[in-house]
């Protein structure tokens, strides 16, 4: 099973970052309550963006290196391409 970094959208408009060897039962897990802490009393949350890495020791350090990112640059890391010319 491979591990991944995802960013979570909360109820309150706050940007999470997490990371998983299985996205949808963790997603599942904030969902409920479950999760983090944080996303407990930033009910509801909605996932906007997952990256697929090699190991969780990739997944942690990916982690990591993205809540070092400011806002701005989070909103730009999960806006979607542009189309191609």
């Amino acid at each position: 099973m491979g591990w991944y970094v995802y960013i979570l959208r909360c109820g309150d408009g706050s940007l999470y970052t997490g990371c998983t060897d299985d996205v949808a039962r963790r997603l599942a897990a904030h969902q409920r309550g479950r999760g983090a802490k944080y996303t407990r009393s930033h009910l509801p949350v909605e996932l906007v963006y997952r990256e697929a890495v090699e190991d969780r020791s990739a997944a942690l350090r990916r982690e990591a290196a993205i809540k070092r990112l400011s806002r701005q640059e989070k909103l730009s890391l999960i806006a979607p391409a542009p189309p191609p010319d």
